[in-house]
Formats: C-alpha cells, structure tokens, sequence
C-alpha cells in the first residue's frame, strides 16, 4: 500500500503515482553529512542531482525506471544544513591510514568518525548522518583482538561446519549462498571486525542516536554504464533515507491487522568474561507497530542438536514473553495472533517454551518454520517457475519467493530459482502461512525492488547479531529496525 491508499506490485512505479505511505507525513528529511572533506564535497554534488530527473540505463524498462526526483518519488525535500556538516581533516584521514598496525589504523579512524557523528546528536539534529567513505575505508576489516587462539580455532571448525552445510545443497549458486547467509549464524561475523559494522555498533549506543547511511565514493562517482545506474542508485537510497528518516515507504495492504510475526534467530557472540556463546534473538513485525528486535538468552555452545543452536523451554517462554510485552507497550493491546518463523524445525523444548507463554495471553499461535532446500522444479518451455509458487510433493511444501516476476517480464536471476522448504509444528493452513511469508518478503526497505528472499522477521536477523558482536555484555541491541538497514 502507497499513499492514498493506493496498491500496487512495483515500488518505483506506485511511488511516482502515488507517493509513499506516509504521503503526508515527512515534507523535509534533514542530513547530516561525515566523511574526509573530498568525499563530503562529492556527495554533497550527488545528492544535488537528486532534485533532478535522471534517465535508467538498464535495458529492461519495467524494471528500471527513470528518478522522478525526490520532490515526485517521495514528495519531501532534502535539506543539507550547513551545521550538519562535519568533514574530516583529510590529513588525520590520511595519517591514520599510514599506520603501521592494522588493528591501530582501525580504532583511530573509527573514534575519529565517532567524535564527528557525536557532535550531531544533540537537541537539534539530522533525521539521519551520511557516512561518506573513500573505498579503503568502505573495505577496511580486521581480525577480532579479544579471541583466544583456542577461540578462534573453534569459531574456524564452525565456519567449516557452516560451509559444509551450504555446499549440500544442489548446485547452489553464489547468489544463493549469499541469500542463505541471511538465514544462519556466521563463524565470520564475530572472526573479524568490519569498519562499518563497528561504527554503527558504537554510534548506537550514544543517547539519542540517529540512523546511519554509508556512502561510498564508488558508488557515486561510476558511470552509468558500469553497472547500476545513477537513476537505480538514486531509488535505492531515498528508500533507505525515507524510512531511517522517520518515513514509511509502504506497507504490507495483504497481511491481517493486529498479528505479531516474530523470527527467532542465534548469532555467535563472545562474553567479556572469556566464553563462546550463542546469543538468542527475536525480530518482531506488526502491521500495527514498527519492527523491533529483542536480545534473548545465552546459549553455551555446547546446546546445539543437529549442528545447530536451540532454545530450552524456559529459554523460549522467556523470550516470547517479553516480545508480548513489547508488543503490548507498544500497540497498547495484545495481538490477536502470533506466528513464529524460524530456520530450523523446533526441538521440543522450543514448541513447550514458547506454547507455554503464548497460551493464556494470545488466542491463536503458530510455530512455522523455513529453510534451504535442494529441492528444484523445472516448468515446460522457457519460463521459469514464478515468484510465489507453492509446490507440494508428498508431505513437503515448497514456496517459491525468487523466480519469474511477471510485472517485470522477466527472471531476475541466473540460476535455476531455488525455493525454501516451509513447515509447521502442528496444524495450520501452510497454504496461508505461505501467503504472509511471501507478504512479509516484500518489506525490506533497503532496496527499491519490492521484493526479498525471505520475510522480514528473518532478513535482517544477520544485521541485529553483526552489531551485538561489537556490544559489550551489558549493552543490549537498539530494538529499532531503522538502525539495521
């Protein structure tokens, strides 16, 4: 849904016509601008351009379309204030680059671009900061200081672990592999330590904090004919602007109101004391409220089954209790129903946990659950199977949420589409489980295109535990959505 009540499949085209949800909502969206004085200068030049009418490239028209401008698309305006600017003296830039450690060059740049975005966050502030980075900053990783040797060999076996798993599955593609690292703990997201991931960890924790939005010089700066062009690159981030700012692009106008999805998923985590753990997480979503994320339990390393992590019953009934009384505080009312994704079958313990804390509080639950599958299925003639298929074959179901979208008049992918198996723990209508996924799939901010692999309770799951990694023991996540994307 778009603004007016507006409907309609394909974001950039209902965002000309309609404006977003919030049509009359944001009218200014007020940056703040960070980076070495170069690449503030050459975003301040680009973000000019967005006033303006830029041609797609792309061959495919019903795809990519032209920018409108933000005035069209977004019907809000840019402001650039002059006091929300905050270069970087390029030669501090510059001398900490040259730093003999790594590790050293790491933690200098990132308090100086700290120190620059705390000067921000006062009473009168941006909606959001763009971080401007030249590429060697954009690319710039470290490994994790605070790992034993012991550690890191065990996070290395798990990464191995991880990697066997994927590989399972028939011929998967890198396109696959990369969608699939949405859905699983990464070894990696707590081996190193990424510039960026960092930044946004140690911003988060100031009071009053404002979303960040990297720029890269690259991105800017390359021309239309390499790769995306200026048009896609222009969508792609006032979507991520509008909603950081404090908008709301469009929602869901098929899913029913007052149903709490919420995705339960572990991410590897290190205690200051000196442990490995897994760190529970839900990510809850409404129609009624905005996405948040709660921080569950602790899980020792040794609680997994099947290669993976799972929750006991008090674990699970703790963890739904407090996402219903987030929720409540929130709405002001309880849901009328909870569905639950996960990405691997529930153990006992997890169906009594979280069976035990729905019941008595919310009148009808579901305990759904979502993964990888070799399986494939190939149509007669040339067209893929479409997005939103649901193929049963025996006691299995498969939901197509990648493959031919018929609005676009093609498949955006080079591979054969891979669905995901989905199932229950009880009865339910899989048929109309599978409807709110794909529903839920199409709410992923961080692009123009509308569409997502998996639903929203589960994508940005990877995001909530990259950020708690750099959280300290007593820190807990910002429950807000706005920050992960």
């Amino acid at each position: 849904m778009f603004g007016l009540g507006a409907t309609g499949v394909e974001p950039r085209r209902e965002l000309t016509a309609s404006g977003p949800a919030d049509v009359r909502g944001l009218r200014e969206i007020r940056l703040g601008l960070v980076g070495p004085e170069s690449d503030v200068a050459a975003t301040r030049r680009w973000l000019s351009r967005l006033d303006h009418f830029l041609p797609a490239r792309e061959g495919n028209a019903a795809r990519y379309r032209d920018w409108p401008g933000v005035g069209r698309a977004f019907r809000a305006n840019l402001i650039v204030d002059e006091r929300f600017i905050r270069p970087l003296d390029q030669a501090r830039v510059d001398l900490a680059l040259r730093q003999g450690s790594r590790g050293e060059c790491f933690a200098e740049l990132l308090d100086l671009f700290d120190a620059r975005i705390q000067g921000l966050l006062g009473d009168v502030r941006p909606e959001c900061v763009l971080v401007c980075f030249p590429e060697e900053i954009a690319d710039l990783r470290v490994e994790n200081p605070g790992l034993t040797l012991g550690e890191r060999a065990a996070l290395e076996r798990l990464r191995t672990e991880e990697e066997e798993e994927q590989l399972m599955l028939f011929q998967p593609s890198p396109e696959e592999l990369r969608a699939a690292e949405e859905l699983r703990t990464q070894a990696d997201d707590l081996l190193f330590r990424t510039f960026y991931r960092a930044l946004k960890a140690r911003v988060m924790t100031h009071i009053n904090p404002v979303p960040l939005q990297v720029i890269r010089r690259d991105t800017i700066e390359r021309p239309d004919e390499d790769g995306q062009s200026h048009a896609t690159r222009a969508w792609n981030l006032m979507v991520s602007l509008y909603y950081k700012a404090g908008g709301l692009p469009w929602r869901p106008a098929d899913l029913p109101e007052n149903v709490c999805f919420v995705g339960v998923s572990f991410h590897h985590l290190k205690r200051r004391s000196g442990s490995l753990v897994y760190a529970s997480v839900a990510q809850a979503f409404s129609t009624q409220v905005e996405p948040f994320a709660l921080k569950g339990a602790m899980l020792d390393y040794e609680q997994r089954r099947d290669r993976h992590p799972y929750l006991n019953d008090g674990q699970a009934s703790a963890l739904m209790q407090d996402v219903l009384d987030q929720y409540e505080a929130r709405a002001g009312v309880l849901p009328s129903r909870v569905v639950v994704h996960k990405t691997t079958m529930y153990q006992p313990e997890e169906e009594l946990g979280f069976r035990a804390a729905i019941q008595g509080r919310v009148p009808a639950f579901d305990l759904v659950w979502m993964r990888s599958t070799p399986f494939r299925l190939v149509r007669k003639g040339t067209q893929e199977p479409w997005r939103g298929t649901l193929c049963t074959v025996g006691e299995d179901t498969y939901l197509f949420t990648s493959g031919f979208v018929p609005w676009w008049n093609e498949y955006p992918g080079p591979h054969i589409p891979a669905p995901i198996q989905i199932g229950a723990a009880g009865d339910t209508d899989l048929r109309q489980r599978a409807r709110e996924i794909l529903g839920l799939t199409k709410m992923n901010w961080n692009s123009s295109e509308g569409i997502g692999r998996y639903p929203i309770t589960l994508s940005f799951a990877k995001r909530v535990g990259q950020l708690m990694s750099e959280l300290s023991d007593n820190q807990v996540p910002n429950p807000s959505y706005r920050f992960y994307i």
